[in-house]
């Protein structure tokens, strides 16, 4: 499909806000899927209770006055007639707006009613009536400058101007098999549901697509590498390894040994390793990983190291640099922000050997990049690459080993599904030394108790981690919620201690220097989304607490309180939240993720379409491997009958997914 800019209405500056949503393409904007629903029921005033939310539709009665208060605040009232008597509105904060609050102007009004005054307080105010009972509205993550109704506008004329060029990515007979729509039907219903049933319709034909197209391509590569599964062994000296972990400054777990022993094994071996090394929050997989990356050098090969994050690359290539800091070992760090000068001469050691090891991002996969002798690939935090971003650094050597790391504790039985041509290694036990992390939970009404629990951490001279909350409104990006906590923080702390905030949206460069403040305790409250979720350790950080913890599957949570712990003083971590409260005190006594993880696949296994939708351990755009684990195993058995059927091997579908596995993106 085509460019963004073929779509009426998007224009040069509406296609750099979709860019910075990573959407490029009128494919990348079709399948930019609501990360939930609301699901707006007209309420009654009379029967709804003090304190209770409503969703509730009118028309404007009375000229908005509009209220500014200091520190740039400002609120709004005006009367709304609706079919259940005339009620007060109070919204703060959306001064912009007073403008098309007309008299006479029907709206919908989301919020809680005092019934004593009379009064919503609105969270939200959408334009139009409710043209029945019940309306099912899409929600997207947006950014400044790009609302939702805009986000919503541009993929409904995707729609309809591009529509026949969209294609099904299931074999007709299986859309024939499962009554499948095609999937242009589909998309139209996910962006516009008329009704809950046709959108759970719609939503398991799309996910059901999703994962089928995946597991194809995971059997595709599995068959592609058992025909041509042939290495090199790499003849690795034991003793110098044994010599290597005695001058460790820390004594190795018996299962960073045993996972260690395993991959050496597989090195020795004269064919291709293909494992995943998995491990708890904080269980050391990544010195397993370096050691690794010393056995290929004492075998005569170079091995790279690809991590999803720049500050997470950099963390590790400063731990490798110290660890080999007495040895010959070359080690460079490729990532996109370094100088032209500075990869041209990393290009060049790569190319002539003189680099033994590499550390970077995606820059390690760029066309330019070529190796003497490749030997070794790790991907750290796999799930956060795509197939063709892991294949494409497997294709820069000559069947160099595989070695995945994933700090996503997953059941057994699903990490077969997904890796069943993987060798699995498994680390459960915790390195000596760390200390516990007591959770609570709290409700909002406990902040003051929340806040006198910061101050006496930050007394003592720790810091803290603060967690903001995922996208709430949908004309708000997350963005909007950090700075939000940061000014709240700044009201409690500000006057005695240093607060500073790092977003997924920053820059590289500016995200490395709060995180070098911090990591030198110049910065003594960091404010966050999810990007610290994988970071550097800051050993002095010693409590999280994170906002809207309902909002979160306790698989993120648990690798989220991660980041504490990492010194020798104990550490907690509050999760606030005024839901789901149950759900949340698991965390309260469970701190193995592995128990975590089967908790959390339990809990959603069945999905909830009107909640907000979790990322899976693959970054799926509509599918989650645990809410859809049954689809995922349909999908599976079915690619696979598929991708062996030599009656369908002309078919264009099936030609179409093997060459999106074989061209590099």
């Amino acid at each position: 499909m085509g460019a963004l800019s073929a779509v009426k209405g998007i224009g040069p500056k509406s296609e750099f806000l979709l860019n910075k949503l990573n959407l490029y393409t009128i494919d990348d904007l079709v399948t930019h899927y609501p990360f939930r629903y609301d699901k707006l029921v007209r309420g009654d005033l009379s029967k709804t209770e003090d304190g209770e939310h409503i969703v509730i539709d009118g028309r404007i009665e009375s000229v908005p006055v509009l209220l500014r208060f200091k520190g740039g605040l400002n609120k709004m009232n005006f009367r709304l007639v609706t079919d259940s008597g005339i009620v007060g509105v109070s919204i703060f904060n959306r001064a912009f707006l007073k403008t098309q609050l007309l008299v006479g102007t029907g709206i919908t009004v989301i919020g809680k009613l005092d019934k004593g005054k009379n009064i919503i307080t609105a969270s939200d105010i959408k334009f139009g009536l409710l043209s029945n009972q019940m309306k099912i509205e899409p929600v997207y993550h947006c950014t400044n400058g790009l609302s939702n109704k805009n986000m919503s506008s541009y993929i409904n004329m995707a729609l309809m101007s591009h529509g026949k060029e969209i294609l099904d990515d299931i074999p007709s007979y299986l859309i024939d098999k499962y009554h499948f729509t095609n999937k242009k039907i589909a998309l139209n219903i996910l962006h516009n549901p008329p009704s809950e049933e046709k959108l759970k319709e719609a939503s398991i034909r799309l996910k059901y697509e999703e994962l089928f197209s995946f597991m194809f391509k995971i059997n595709y590569l599995k068959k592609k590498n058992r025909s041509m599964n042939t290495g090199w062994s790499k003849d690795i000296d034991r003793s110098k390894i044994e010599e290597l972990m005695a001058k460790l400054p820390f004594t190795l777990t018996e299962d960073q040994k045993k996972a260690t022993w395993e991959i050496l094994d597989d090195l020795n071996k004269p064919h291709q390793m293909n494992r995943l090394l998995q491990g708890d929050v904080g269980s050391g997989k990544t010195v397993v990983s370096f050691i690794a990356m010393y056995a290929a050098y004492l075998g005569g090969y170079q091995s790279a190291l690809m991590a999803p994050t720049e500050i997470l690359a950099t963390q590790h290539y400063h731990n490798l640099k110290n660890l080999f800091k007495d040895s010959s070992v070359s080690i460079s760090l490729l990532t996109g922000s370094i100088s032209k000068k500075e990869k041209q001469e990393i290009y060049q050691g790569l190319l002539d050997g003189s680099i033994h090891m590499v550390v970077g991002t995606h820059a390690l996969i760029q066309e330019e990049v070529e190796y003497q002798n490749l030997g070794l690939v790790i991907t750290d935090e796999q799930h956060r690459f795509g197939v063709n971003q892991r294949a494409n650094l497997r294709n820069k050597g000559r069947e160099p080993d595989i070695l995945y790391m994933s700090a996503t504790p997953i059941p057994r039985t699903y990490a077969l599904t997904i890796y069943g041509d993987m060798d699995i290694s498994t680390i459960k036990e915790r390195p000596k030394g760390r200390q516990p992390i007591t959770t609570m939970v709290k409700t909002t009404k406990e902040m003051k108790e929340t806040l006198t629990m910061m101050l006496e951490e930050l007394k003592q001279g720790h810091q803290i981690y603060v967690i903001a909350p995922l996208i709430e409104d949908s004309d708000n990006s997350d963005l909007t919620n950090v700075y939000e906590l940061r000014d709240k923080m700044n009201l409690a702390f500000g006057s005695r201690y240093r607060i500073d905030l790092i977003h997924g949206k920053m820059k590289a460069e500016a995200k490395d220097l709060v995180m070098q403040e911090f990591l030198k305790n110049e910065v003594h409250i960091l404010i966050s989304t999810t990007v610290v979720e994988v970071g550097v350790d800051v050993p002095n950080a010693t409590m999280m607490v994170i906002f809207d913890a309902n909002r979160f599957g306790l698989s993120t949570l648990h690798q989220l309180r991660g980041r504490v712990g990492r010194g020798s003083a104990a550490s907690k971590c509050i999760l606030i939240g005024d839901h789901d409260t149950k759900r949340l005190s698991i965390m309260e006594t469970v701190d193995d993720g592995f128990l975590i993880s089967e908790e959390d696949f339990k809990l959603r296994g069945h999905g909830d379409l009107f909640g907000t939708k979790q990322s899976g351990d693959m970054t799926f755009k509509i599918a989650d491997v645990r809410q859809d684990y049954k689809i995922l195993l349909q999908a599976k058995t079915d690619s696979e009958e598929y991708l062996l059927n030599a009656d369908y091997d002309r078919d264009p579908l099936k030609q179409r997914l093997i060459d999106s596995v074989n061209c590099e993106k």
